[in-house]
């Protein structure tokens, strides 16, 4: 019997992605890009000590996670990804100012690499004022403020927002 929602998305063999977090608070300015292949840990990141993962404290995970509309890119509690259709590959973030009041940007540092890796796309950073941006190939991270874990509402909203879709073949081990 498949399993679904977040306990089960996040017991799947899964894909932990990790970056270390940082604050700030989001402005605008000229990007700047750094890029690293996106990674997978080869078993559950639940069931393992946060060393055993490479992870230090303060550190973000992220997740492939089921959703209602298939396998997305999430944070560690849930909360799925999105990118916006105004930003460019490799470019300062569009979304500053009250935009990001509703869309968070994905803030964190040059993403640490483990060691298994299941055709991912790139994980990098990009500068949004004070803060390093998360970006996945090359398009800033961000969260819908208020949603509830695995919820994609956001997805196609003012058809410029579009969750990170994946699929089952993305975590180690499959689905």
């Amino acid at each position: 019997m498949r399993k679904s929602g977040f306990a089960a998305a996040a017991g799947i063999g899964s894909l932990a992605l990790l970056l270390t977090a940082c604050g700030g608070s989001s402005g605008s300015s000229s990007g700047t890009s750094t890029s690293t292949p996106a990674s997978t840990s080869t078993s559950n990141p639940a069931a393992q000590p946060s060393s055993a993962l490479g992870v230090t404290p303060g550190s973000t995970v992220l997740h492939v996670q089921k959703s209602a509309i298939g396998y997305v890119l999430a944070m560690g509690n849930g909360q799925v990804l999105y990118t916006y259709d105004k930003d460019s590959k490799g470019s300062a973030p569009t979304c500053t100012g009250s935009c990001a009041d509703t869309w968070i940007p994905v803030a964190g540092k040059k993403p640490a690499v483990s060691p298994a890796d299941t055709g991912l796309g790139t994980l990098g950073t990009v500068t949004n004022g004070s803060v390093t941006q998360i970006t996945y190939n090359g398009l800033p991270l961000y969260m819908h403020k208020g949603a509830k874990a695995l919820t994609t509402a956001g997805n196609g909203m003012g058809g410029a927002w579009h969750v990170v879709k994946l699929s089952a073949s993305n975590i180690v081990g499959g689905a």
